[in-house]
């Protein structure tokens, strides 16, 4: 995944700098294919070699929220199947009391534009239905083992970036 440099450190010694890498939340974009037959919707920059587990989340209603939920060391992978989404990742700066100045990332992804998004480890995320009949599929790079021992739920308005922008 595409790395960004987060913070340069030097010390006072003046010696080298010693860099920190941090992985940010990544749209890996696809595209649908029509013809006579029908439609394929595909994103072939998504390998499953780092998938453990996947599960679906479907909400009774639109604009209901589900956030915020983050891991120390577990990634996921996020695509919306039908319907469309509000996805928000946030990275912890603080497991225990988590700075609410952050800034989150926000994403809208459809099953109109197929797209996976990638959330790194260290990052919490959530989401809000945007249609009724929203469908999301969550890939985890944990098994469910591991995932239940690296759990951290928040407030689903801690980062509250829940509202549809007015164009």
């Amino acid at each position: 995944m595409e790395q960004v440099i987060k913070n340069i450190k030097t010390n006072e010694q003046n010696e080298s700098p010693k860099i920190i890498i941090r992985e940010t939340p990544k749209l890996l974009k696809g595209d649908l294919a029509v013809d006579d037959r029908g439609v394929v919707s595909f994103v072939n920059d998504f390998a499953f070699d780092l998938v453990k587990r996947f599960y679906m989340i479907e909400n009774h209603k639109q604009y209901f929220i589900r956030a915020w939920h983050g891991h120390k060391y577990e990634s996921k992978f996020v695509m919306v199947v039908k319907g469309s989404a509000l996805i928000g990742a946030v990275e912890i700066d603080d497991w225990d009391y988590p700075t609410k100045d952050i800034k989150p990332y926000r994403f809208v992804l459809s099953e109109k534009k197929p797209a996976v998004l990638y959330i790194p480890s260290g990052y919490a995320n959530g989401f809000m239905s945007l249609t009724e009949d929203t469908k999301v599929m969550f890939f985890s790079t944990s098994p469910l083992n591991e995932s239940l021992n690296d759990d951290y739920r928040f407030n689903s308005r801690h980062w509250d970036i829940w509202h549809v922008e007015e164009r």
